[in-house]
């Protein structure tokens, strides 16, 4: 980064700091002790760079980019006053105690990069698949997992994408499988509110058949997601199944 962006930061006071007396470098008592003020200038920087971002800067400031400068400041506790006091008197007096701040403020802004990055590929990895169940399911088929009921607990908002690969054997007696998962909320009076996958339609042909399928989740908070790979309300208990269910995939692909 380019240390001399401080010049940037600070130009609302530097108009003044050239106006400024030698009588003035020596009263400096009223400034922003040094570890305020390097959290201070790190905020404004980012700020800045998020400001640069034309969504983030049309949401953000209905006025003059200096308000949300000086909102920074007074977040911190401090007045845009002492703010320009505090930069000037480094500015005029302290150019190179100011280079240091800048140093310290560069330090921060490294480490908050670090963490960013980090937090950034943990997010993807996560993000990668969301889907908090196995990754193979099977009824009457090798692993004999029996896929009748699901039922996680997640915050499952936003647009999803379902991913999977089905294999229905001939011998499965399904009338016209179809997919039966859905997003369920309670409330305090017992009403549900749901959301459903589209109920597509399955081929039984003993292939591989790879699925899938968008959803727009608009439920808040919590939600559970529940249901059968295959929906039971097209078959019956009494009648025999056989399919396989594996690399299954969910992400979100848009948080709404």
């Amino acid at each position: 980064m380019n240390r001399y962006i401080l010049l940037v930061l600070i130009a609302f006071s530097v108009t003044a700091a050239l106006c400024t007396s030698r009588k003035s470098k020596t009263e400096h008592k009223d400034i922003i002790p040094e570890k305020d003020l390097t959290s201070i200038l790190t905020d404004v920087y980012i700020a800045d760079g998020l400001l640069s971002i034309p969504e983030i800067r049309y949401k953000f400031t209905e006025g003059d980019t200096l308000d949300s400068y000086i909102d920074i400041i007074e977040r911190h506790g401090y007045s845009k006053i002492l703010m320009d006091n505090t930069m000037k008197y480094y500015f005029v007096s302290k150019p190179k105690k100011l280079i240091k701040i800048y140093d310290k403020v560069l330090g921060q802004l490294s480490e908050i990069d670090s963490r960013v990055d980090k937090d950034l590929q943990s997010f993807g990895v996560r993000q990668t698949n969301i889907w908090p169940g196995e990754q193979s399911y099977s009824f009457c088929g090798t692993s004999n997992k029996d896929t009748s009921w699901i039922d996680f607990s997640s915050d499952f908002n936003g647009t999803l994408a379902l991913k999977f690969t089905l294999t229905i054997f001939p011998d499965d007696q399904s009338a016209d499988p179809v997919l039966g998962l859905y997003f369920s909320q309670t409330d305090s009076a017992g009403n549900e509110k749901r959301v459903s996958f589209p109920p597509v339609p399955f081929i039984k042909d003993g292939h591989p058949c790879i699925y899938n399928i968008s959803l727009v989740q608009n439920l808040p908070g919590i939600v559970r997601m529940k249901g059968w790979c295959i929906d039971p309300q097209y078959s019956s208990p009494l009648r025999d199944h056989h399919y396989w269910v594996n690399n299954i995939v969910l992400t979100r692909t848009r948080i709404e």
